[in-house]
Parts: C-alpha cells; structure tokens; sequence
C-alpha cells in the first residue's frame, strides 16, 4: 500500500513549501508542528514515519509495512484499531446532534456517560466535570480544590503535593504538578505553589529499604506528610498521584501505600486526586485503577482509554463533599472548556464502555496481565535489561549499564542509546512503542487490551532482537 500522490517537494528547511499532491511525509516535514518532537532529524536525511490504517493490535504505514501497536497509540486504543462499531456510534451522533456545550445546558449523551462513570467511579465520586483530554482534567482539578478551600472557610489551602518525575500534563498548572525539570524549564515561571515528594520507583529505593516494599511504601507515604508539615497543613490543598506513576518508567505503589497516603490526607484537610489519564478503562484491570489498589480518593481525572481514541474527551470525577458548596445560592465553577463532554465524543464513550462488558476486557487483563509480565521478565536474562516492572497491561524495561550495581547510564550515552539507536530499531523491528529517559533509561510497553499470549510472545521476541544488539552502539 503507498500514499498517493507521490511527488517529492523540492524544498527543505526554512521557508520550504511543499505543492499540493506532495508525498506524506513530505508535506509533514514542511508543513506540521508534531508534538514533542525533534524537527531536525527530519532535516537531517530522517523521515517522517506516516501511519494510515489499523486493525487490532496492528498498525500500517504509508509504506504498507505493519507493526505492533505496542503503546496503545499513547495508552489510548483499549479496544484495538479498526472498531466499526465506534466510528457508527460517531456518525449517528453527529447526524442527530453535532454539537451543544454544557454550560448551563445538557445533552443526552453527556448525561447518560456521567451517570455511567459516577456509577463506576468508587466511594461518592459522584459528579462529573467532562473535558477534552488528560491535561485539561488535571488543570480542573487544581482549580477546583483551591474554590473548595475558598469556599468552606480555609482560603489558604491552595498548594499540590506531587512526585518525583511524575507527568501531570502541559497546561500551565499540570505543568506545575508535572515532576520533570527539563519538560517545565522553557515555560517558567510557572504556577506556583506545587512541590513534589520521592516517587515509588523500588529498583532506585535507598538501599536498606530495596527488600521490603512495605517499609518502602511506608517510607514514601510519610515524606508526603513530611512535606505537608513543612509547608504547613494550612496551606496545602491537595495530594496528586497516578495509581500507577508513568514517566520513569511504570512505577507500581508498594503494598500499603495508599492506604497511608490516604491517611495523611484525611489528617490534615488534603484532597487526594487519583490521576488516572492512563491507568483507568481497564489499564491497570479494573475500570478505574484506584479499585485495583484499594483507595477511594477524592477526585478521579482520566481521559485516553474512555473513547480508545477514536474521539477526544478527558473528565474529572469529584466526589459529593466537593460539589455541596456549588449547591447553594449565586455560587458557580467559572470554569469550562467548549469542546467538555462533546456529544459525538460523549456517544462513542458510550459505545466503547459497552464494548467493555460485552466482552469482558476488565476480566481478560486481570486474567493475563500475570502473563504478559512473565513473559517479559524472560529479557532480564540480557545485561542491559535491570527490571521490568508495572501493573495489568502497562510495563517499564529499565536499562542499565552494569546489572549488578545498577549503574545507569550518563546523559551521552543515554542519547546514543535511545535516540541514536533504540527508537529507530523498536520501529525497524515492528515494534511502536516508547524508550524514553525522562527518569532512568526505559523501554515502555501498552498495548491494546485485547490482546494475550500469542501477542506478548511476540511482543518479548522483538524486543529481545533489539535489545540484544543495543550494546554494540553505546
């Protein structure tokens, strides 16, 4: 299969301008701003990688070579690619109502998802505040503890608690929350107020805690408390983490963590916010992954998984207590986004949910997550392999330079690595997934829900092809 036409532009660089007809990746080079992207690869003799179809678990190229959908697209297509029944579900929504926003006003497609995630959500979290995506639900949520504390009385309250290289999102606020220095460095100053806490990465524990996961998760509960104390209880409004953390490469919480995390926030006044953009709709196994851990927080943000892609939308699912103030009198949420709760992304939700319980995805991942991980801890045979760890359908391959003292590597040799090699090979091989250095060197790995043995054999084969060539360019 090739893209038509096939032209090839005669400009590159600044300025380029490529004529209508011209090859994908082509116009792509000139012309599209890619997201968290190195433009000048693609000056550099790169090519812009053009994806145009998929099915299942499979991803095409506008070359008609296939790949592995190793990522979910960017944990998103729970359901697989290619599910008609979604894109019917899109097509009658828009025929019947396009589009109404819900400021002050309701649709019927709006209405009946929230209910559907109120009655899933755990505990109270009865109120729904939809969005376009993950970030915009974080944002939601700051604003929403800070107007709470302001209205019950503790107009101080306004500050985050966060972890260490946890990613939050790119509004100036999530920003904020996000833990990663080089992701907020061109954009500051940024919000104020956000502060951040170690993170549940067990394999870089100190020491003398790497043998016993409860006293680690202990450890790391109660530097949030620590940093509630500092900063003054007074203060500090609310508690961010994903159940489990994704930038650094799929970092689990230890056994009882949660449960003690849940504990500091009901002794000081503190909301805990559940931010699940990627573990919830069964990435983890259960529809939200805070059940899969045993806490009930206070606010849920998810997004990704709601549609499996094939429409944006993102929420944030709030509990009573949070929405009693907004009951009474002139008081309102001035806050809103247009696209909130669309009515074509509201109905494919819908259709995707049902896709869910017809067949049992929740169950299926619960079932053959055991597996999947199995079957990649077969690469810790490899040297550069240290952990792999993670949770339901969603792993981190942490690399190293020296498995037995667990030496990483530096910022150059990271860069050949990842960049200089990695990325390339993974794609090579017909593999799309993510090596990513934002935290320690790590290979990330979430593919579609509904695949099992055959798939993660398969999956663990290309992998190890790769890997067992990664040392020769370091």
């Amino acid at each position: 299969m090739t893209t038509e036409p096939q032209a090839v532009s005669t400009t590159q660089g600044e300025g380029a301008r490529t004529p209508a007809g011209t090859a994908y990746a082509d116009a792509a080079r000139d012309h599209l701003w890619m997201h968290f992207t190195r433009h000048s690869t693609y000056y550099d003799g790169g090519q812009v990688p053009v994806i145009v179809r998929g099915e299942g678990h499979k991803i095409w190229d506008d070359r008609g070579k296939e790949y592995i959908d190793g990522l979910a697209g960017l944990f998103v297509v729970q359901v697989g690619h290619g599910r008609q029944e979604l894109a019917e579900a899109a097509a009658k929504q828009a025929k019947d109502l396009a589009f109404f926003p819900l400021w002050s006003y309701a649709h019927p497609r709006a209405i009946e998802l929230a209910e559907r995630l109120a009655n899933g959500a755990p505990g109270d979290l009865n109120r729904v505040f939809f969005t376009t995506g993950g970030g915009e639900a974080v944002e939601t949520a700051w604003k929403l503890a800070k107007q709470y504390f302001k209205l019950t009385g503790k107009p101080t309250k306004h500050k985050v608690i966060s972890r260490s290289v946890a990613y939050h999102g790119t509004p100036q606020g999530a920003l904020s929350i996000t833990g990663i220095p080089a992701a907020k460095e061109m954009f500051e100053p940024l919000v104020p107020g956000a502060f951040k806490v170690p993170n549940t990465n067990l394999y870089r524990a100190p020491e003398h805690l790497r043998e016993d996961e409860k006293a680690f998760g202990r450890w790391a509960a109660d530097r949030i408390a620590e940093a509630i104390e500092f900063e003054g209880p007074d203060t500090v409004a609310a508690v961010f983490l994903e159940p489990v953390q994704n930038s650094g490469g799929c970092f689990p919480p230890p056994p009882g963590y949660f449960e003690r995390v849940r504990e500091i926030c009901d002794e000081y006044d503190v909301l805990l916010v559940s931010d699940e953009v990627i573990c919830s709709f069964g990435r983890i196994g259960s529809m939200f992954a805070c059940d899969d851990f045993n806490y009930v927080p206070d606010i849920i943000t998810c997004a990704k998984g709601m549609t499996s892609g094939y429409s944006p939308i993102g929420a944030m699912i709030a509990s009573d207590r949070l929405f009693e103030p907004f009951t009474k009198g002139t008081t309102s949420f001035p806050h809103g986004y247009t696209f909130g709760g669309h009515p074509v992304s509201s109905a494919v939700a819908m259709a995707n949910l049902d896709i869910f319980e017809r067949e049992g995805l929740n169950d299926h991942v619960k079932e053959n997550a055991p597996k999947f991980r199995a079957t990649l801890e077969k690469l810790l045979d490899l040297p550069i392999v240290g952990d792999v760890r993670g949770a339901g359908y969603f792993y981190g391959i942490e690399l190293v330079k020296d498995k037995e003292t667990r030496e990483t590597f530096d910022d150059a040799e990271s860069e050949r690595l990842l960049r200089g090699y990695l990325s390339k090979a993974l794609f090579d091989a017909g593999i799309y997934c993510r090596a990513d250095d934002r935290g320690d060197p790590v290979i990330q790995l979430a593919p579609p829900l509904i695949i099992g043995q055959s798939e993660f054999d398969d999956i663990e084969s290309r992998l190890r092809s790769v890997l067992t060539g990664a040392e020769k360019h370091l």
